[in-house]
């Protein structure tokens, strides 16, 4: 079975891509070591802090945090790193060809009840000139990778190079993630899709009425029923969508009609974006392809409707039928 250094040692991939992937893959390991004992080690629970964006900090992401910074910023190749826990970027190497945006533990409200978690990466090169966070500011059809660890009853790494998506599983015994899964498909038809259904009352009406007519099931205007599914962590739906096919959604919502979405642009729907659409599906805003948007802050966040291809056309549909849409 094949290996993820034997898979990245290829002379077709790039010595600093390589090299900094490898990394990545080698501080997962270490974070699912850590996500494992971490009751046990005391550092399962709140920091008592807030990260840039105001969110209550847990103390694995603070964790996480420095140890994907200590392990990228080691990297020859990386010039900076942003992450999500951080207010600006942070340089590393002047003469370095890549950058990479992370969120190191999404989903870290789910430790507390041993639910999956992961660490999200985006690899994009690195513009000539001093480091400033509007080196990170590309649209995401830039990205040279793309991927995530998930933290679960399996440590798995999910990876595209710009050509398809593969899933490496860590075997616990010789601590190598071994390839499981050669091409991820998700199909373009689904009858499951993943919303904060709590959120319902918050959301712009297009939506309201999207969901509505799933939930009317085959008596409603799709004639066919569908399920809901809801991790709480984007990391574990989207797995669940790369494994078999589906619909995610984070909407917008009207509590904060000034924020767009909840999701973060680079850390998150990008490197998210390039997966789905590596494995056949679509990503969108409620009226754009996400990969296009032209970052505009380094903790920008947008709407994201992301799958089946679809149904991902369908919702947008609603939305621009609205008026005004």
């Amino acid at each position: 079975m094949i290996d993820l250094t034997s898979a990245l040692r290829q002379p077709d991939i790039d010595t600093a891509l390589q090299d900094t992937l490898l990394a990545l893959a080698a501080c997962s390991l270490d974070i699912g070591r850590r996500m494992r004992t971490a009751s046990i080690a005391g550092v399962q629970g709140s920091a008592g802090q807030g990260n840039v964006q105001g969110e209550e900090q847990q103390q694995m992401d603070v964790i996480a945090n420095e140890l994907l910074k200590q392990a990228l910023m080691a990297v020859p190749a990386v010039k900076a790193v942003a992450s999500e826990e951080e207010d600006h970027a942070v340089p590393a190497h002047e003469d370095g060809s890549l950058i990479v945006a992370f969120d190191p533990l999404d989903g870290s409200s789910n430790i507390a009840i041993n639910g999956p978690v992961g660490t999200i990466f985006s690899i994009l090169p690195a513009p000539e000139g001093p480091v400033s966070d509007a080196a990170f500011l590309q649209p995401g059809t830039t990205q040279l990778a793309a991927g995530y660890a998930v933290y679960g009853p399996a440590t798995q790494l999910v990876l595209t190079l710009g050509d398809g998506v593969q899933v490496y599983t860590l075997d616990p015994d010789s601590g190598r993630f071994l390839l499981t899964t050669e091409r991820v498909h998700i199909p373009a038809t689904t009858r499951e899709f993943a919303i904060n259904m709590s959120n319902q009352r918050h959301w712009a009406e297009p939506m309201q009425r999207y969901v509505a007519d799933l939930l009317a099931g085959r008596e409603g205007p799709r004639k066919k029923d569908f399920n809901m599914r809801w991790v709480a962590a984007m990391v574990a739906d989207v797995h669940r969508i790369l494994n078999r096919g589906g619909l995610f959604s984070y909407p917008w919502d009207g509590r904060n009609p000034n924020q767009a979405g909840k999701l973060r642009l680079l850390y998150e729907a990008n490197p998210m974006a390039m997966l789905v659409e590596q494995s056949g599906g679509a990503a969108w805003t409620d009226c754009q392809r996400i990969l296009e948007l032209q970052p505009e802050t380094l903790h920008q966040r947008v709407p994201v409707i992301l799958g089946a291809a679809g149904e991902v056309a369908r919702c947008v549909d609603y939305h621009r039928a609205r008026p005004g849409g």
